[in-house]
């Protein structure tokens, strides 16, 4: 579902809500400026990618708010959007840029801007390919991991903790009083195999299984 707001509008003489709550704010709709782009649905409840888009094409197009906020509609009806074409021409910049037009244009606080993410000032943390840091941007690298989870083994708990990977599963930066809206995720180096990121909707857990608690 796209982004919306809920309000919740007293009806009855002592002010409780019967049941009235309304959309403050109806639900975002696609304009079709991205209806031309191939693409493929991965499952049939969330993911989808784009086969050949370029992200810097739709950046430079004469729409690209339209482009880019019905980008942002599809990644939250989808949960994930996948970019299968090479990205190579799109700048760390403009991916920045990017990201932030997402949300800007879907609505996000005026206040609010690109998340510093909590591990970047850790010691362990890696450059960029241009071997420079920046503040909005962690680069995930399996020397680095390597590297953190060995100053993490020293750790009260860590000898007792269960060795169970279903505890990798996550929502990122929910623990945040003002957590991200979109992240983007950009792979640079790749392993020939393996290594992938399995992906699952909370939306369509909490319809399947609504009387289930989930920790996210």
């Amino acid at each position: 579902m796209a982004p919306m707001a809920l309000d919740q509008t007293p009806n009855g003489s002592n002010g409780h809500t019967q049941g009235s709550s309304k959309l403050s704010r109806e639900p975002l709709k696609n304009s079709g400026a991205i209806d031309h782009l191939e693409y493929v649905d991965v499952t049939p409840v969330i993911g989808r990618e784009y086969t050949t888009a370029k992200i810097k094409s739709m950046l430079d197009a004469d729409n690209s708010d339209e482009q880019l906020r019905d980008l942002a509609i599809t990644i939250c009806e989808r949960g994930v959007v996948f970019f299968r074409a090479p990205q190579d021409d799109l700048s760390v910049d403009e991916q920045k840029h990017v990201t932030d037009l997402l949300g800007k244009l879907t609505g996000r606080p005026e206040e609010n801007g690109l998340h510093v993410h909590p591990l970047y000032n850790d010691p362990n943390n890696l450059p960029m390919g241009d071997g420079t840091t920046d503040p909005n941007i962690y680069v995930i690298n399996s020397e680095a991991q390597k590297k953190l989870y060995k100053t993490m083994k020293g750790r009260p708990a860590a000898a007792t903790e269960p060795k169970d990977l279903g505890r990798e599963w996550h929502s990122d930066s929910l623990f945040e009083n003002c957590p991200s809206d979109f992240s983007f995720l950009r792979m640079q180096d790749t392993p020939p195999a393996g290594g992938d990121t399995l992906w699952c909707s909370g939306y369509e857990l909490s319809v399947k299984h609504p009387t289930t608690k989930y920790a996210y």
